[in-house]
């Protein structure tokens, strides 16, 4: 009596290995949806409370973005074992639940949006926003309750009217003290030409009592646009969809690209669209976006060194040719008084490398004074690098690198600054410089506390041995292949 023929087994299937017939492996990747779901309806509820819980409890903002953040990483890798003809249908779905929940109430974290709209709504009157300041009486006419209103008979504000922060100011002729919801109402405005041209287009069609919303509003479709974009690009080079989710399901993109309204999410979309168009030979196009970009929030400049591979010239003559173009109707009419608080607020912020959270590791192992040297040295090595190893076909993986890095090496206190990172760590799949952003976050909230520099230093800290350690792996040989992972 002859013995039976063991069964064929195919290649990484354990023998004997239960559950592995098409339906079963069919109501596995179901489950593994709702459970993403799950997991993007309860993070959506984090990041309601976050934003509805009244601002004055100062410990909510914190521990609602850690929480979101928490909860992102498994709803990102359960995105992994959904269906790939399902795929790209659930992180629309669990964006566009994210940003329901997200513009829910006002920014919870920053007024950057204040000034946003104030700026448009001066636009809007035939006025250059760079020849005014919000607090000049010029301009009071124009000012709607829900942005000024005016202090006590003490001078003082009392009932904290705006919800996304109260800034006084006593800078005013004739005397008096004024409330408002914009931040520095006593300086110029510090945004670039394509920034205040967005800022009009947005505040064009509400009248002058429309909120928040307008931006968030705009925010979430901006947020949603990106997200497309990287799905379009990702179903035609047949990689699968869940990978956006680090873009679409990100708790930075619900705080800052919508309920925060950051302009920075404009910038990352603009600079997306070039690195996009200079892989499909479109470097005049390319160019116009990228120069675009700059002259949205000029952060989205440290991403350039990786797109100066095909037809540099034209590359740089085209994006300087359409940063200079949307300057042309403000420098006529305001003059060079365009350049706004720019040079002030570098300063201010504390980019001279002295008493500022700005280069915490470097100021690790050097005098406070060398950090931005060191930085600036640093920084050329880095893009010098990137620049003469980019490969044509993903210039984002010399992105992902100049951006993390700069971000790295300046620490801006301001989480929305990563959100250009976020569209290239989709596309390089170098998802450990996602953790960047949950850090910058810690510390904007930190801020000066005792403890602020303690959480910059061991936040980044962790974070740069998070990478080099994914670099590292990269390289080793892979299992049976004999060679090594290309490095970027």
């Amino acid at each position: 009596m002859s013995e039976r023929t063991p069964r064929r087994v195919r290649a990484g299937q354990a023998p004997g290995r239960a559950g592995d017939s098409p339906a079963a492996r069919g109501t596995a990747r179901a489950g593994a949806t709702m459970a993403a779901l799950a997991l993007v309806a309860l993070l959506a509820g984090f990041v309601w409370w976050t934003v509805t819980t009244d601002p004055s409890a100062e410990w909510v903002s914190p521990l609602g973005a850690l929480a979101a953040w928490v909860l992102f990483l498994p709803a990102a890798l359960m995105a992994r074992r959904m269906p790939a003809r399902h795929a790209a249908a659930v992180v629309l779905l669990g964006s566009v639940l994210l940003g329901t929940a997200a513009i829910s109430a006002p920014p919870a974290t920053s007024n950057d949006s204040a000034r946003y709209a104030w700026d448009g709504i001066v636009q809007k009157a035939g006025m250059s926003p760079y020849r005014y300041v919000p607090a000049d009486e010029a301009l009071r006419q124009l000012r709607p309750e829900w942005l000024f209103q005016d202090a006590g008979p003490d001078g003082t504000c009392h009932t904290n009217p705006f919800s996304s922060g109260t800034e006084t100011t006593t800078n005013i002729p004739g005397g008096g003290t004024l409330c408002t919801g914009i931040n520095r109402p006593s300086v110029p405005t510090v945004y670039p030409a394509v920034a205040e041209l967005y800022f009009l287009a947005v505040r064009l069609l509400p009248g002058a009592e429309v909120g928040f919303i307008a931006f968030q509003l705009v925010g979430l479709l901006l947020s949603l646009a990106v997200t497309v974009l990287l799905l379009t690009f990702l179903r035609r080079t047949g990689r699968p969809a869940h990978q956006a989710v680090w873009w679409a399901w990100s708790p930075l993109v619900a705080f800052e690209a919508i309920n925060g309204a950051h302009v920075d999410t404009l910038g990352a979309a603009l600079a997306l669209a070039a690195a996009l168009l200079l892989v499909g030979q479109r470097t005049l196009g390319s160019g116009i976006a990228f120069g675009a970009a700059v002259a949205t929030k000029l952060i989205p400049a440290i991403s350039a060194p990786a797109l100066l591979y095909r037809q540099p010239v034209r590359f740089v003559a085209a994006a300087a040719a359409t940063f200079a173009l949307a300057y042309v109707p403000y420098v006529l009419a305001s003059g060079w008084t365009v350049l706004g608080y720019l040079p002030t607020y570098l300063k201010s912020e504390g980019y001279d490398g002295q008493d500022s959270p700005r280069f915490t590791l470097l100021k690790l192992v050097l005098p406070a004074s060398w950090a931005m040297p060191a930085a600036l040295v640093l920084l050329l090595s880095l893009a010098v690098y990137v620049w003469r190893t980019t490969n044509a076909a993903r210039p984002w993986d010399g992105q992902v690198f100049m951006v993390g890095g700069t971000l790295l090496l300046v620490s801006p206190s301001y989480p929305w600054y990563a959100l250009l990172l976020l569209p290239f760590v989709v596309l390089s799949r170098r998802y450990e410089f996602t953790a960047i952003a949950p850090v910058l976050a810690m510390m904007y909230f930190t801020g000066a506390e005792p403890y602020g520099q303690l959480v910059a230093r061991l936040g980044l800290g962790v974070a740069a041995a998070l990478i080099v350690v994914a670099a590292v792996m990269r390289r080793r040989p892979s299992p049976g292949s004999g060679r090594t992972s290309t490095p970027v």
